[in-house]
């Protein structure tokens, strides 16, 4: 099947180069000539411009545009929109604020256009282990574009099967699921991705107690000298708290026990944000997930060993680099 790509970044690229090997053909434009021609030599037909890119697409196009949250996101789906036809889909894999999804499948339906929202988990590394995907949007468009999202998908054989789930199909256990109407996907991402500040923020506090375990204002015989980095690999291995962060983190601490290089500012994303703002119009409490988002805002201002451990996690899953506060 052939996808157009528009954002060649760490993740927008690596899917390109994963629906290739799965046999897909991709056509590519991003705003860097540098990395559409890298691409190209990989073997995707590369585009100098917007018009040259929905001119390379076959009827009914579809178009997934993979650029940061925001004014960006805004400007590339108009303008995709005024060059695109009845019948074309125009897919936002980026991190994008619900609401904003709902407003524009309303613009793009007007059209003739469908809109598809996929919140798309597995950063760097998703070119290997595959991309977990919730997709919101028309059954329609998301039903024909199901051989992309079974390409990027990390596949059923990636996670033991839940007991129970034999005889209830769907793609779930495939790793992609379509949620609902346009919204739904980011709305599901948007939770998905404060879920994991809270989890990140207690993996990173219980880290910070034991790494304080032999502070001298404890009595001698209470201080613990503890190898960090080797409770953090014991836990890998059968613990009910092991989990794919658990194992980054195991990483990060392999590579700089004290975590030197990184200053303990935490930068949030914005879905964080979101999701505490959904769980006030909802009058829902979710005390954890607001304690981890204000935790980010007192980094930029306080560091500790917890928020540079925040800081090792965000690099390893996302590739972030942290930059200290007003830098």
């Amino acid at each position: 099947m052939q996808l157009g790509m528009i954002g060649l970044g760490r993740m927008g690229g690596n899917m390109v180069r994963r629906l290739m090997r799965h046999g897909h053909e991709c056509v590519v434009y991003d705003l860097n000539p540098a990395n559409v021609e890298a691409l190209a030599n990989e073997g995707a037909a590369g585009s100098q411009s917007m018009e040259a890119f929905v001119r390379s697409l076959n009827k009914p196009r579809a178009a997934w545009v993979m650029v940061p949250a925001g004014d960006a996101t805004e400007t590339t789906v108009m303008k995709l929109a005024g060059l695109m036809g009845r019948g074309d889909t125009i897919i936002d894999g980026g991190n994008s604020y619900f609401k904003d999804d709902v407003r524009r499948a309303r613009i793009l339906r007007e059209k003739g256009l469908h809109y598809v929202d996929v919140g798309t988990s597995g950063g760097v590394w998703g070119i290997e282990r595959g991309y977990c995907m919730m997709i919101g949007g028309p059954s329609e468009a998301v039903s024909r574009l199901d051989p992309i999202f079974k390409a990027l998908a990390p596949g059923i054989g990636t996670a033991p099967r839940t007991p129970g789930r034999e005889g209830r199909g769907g793609t779930a256990e495939e790793g992609y699921l379509h949620c609902g109407p346009s919204g739904t996907g980011h709305f599901v991402k948007m939770v998905h991705n404060g879920i994991e500040y809270g989890l990140m923020q207690a993996y990173a506090e219980g880290f910070d107690v034991m790494k304080h375990a032999d502070s001298p204002d404890l009595p001698e015989d209470h201080r613990f000298n503890l190898d960090l980095t080797d409770i953090a690999e014991v836990w890998r291995r059968g613990s009910v708290v092991g989990s794919w962060l658990l194992d980054l983190t195991a990483m990060a601490l392999v590579e700089d026990p004290e975590l030197r290089r990184f200053t303990g500012t935490v930068q949030d994303s914005g879905e964080g944000r979101w999701t505490i703002m959904a769980a006030i119009e909802e009058a829902v409490p979710c005390d954890v997930l607001s304690a981890s988002l204000f935790t980010r805002f007192r980094s930029r201002q306080d560091h500790t060993f917890a928020e540079k451990l925040l800081s090792g996690m965000r690099n390893k899953f996302g590739g972030h680099v942290e930059r200290a506060a007003g830098g």
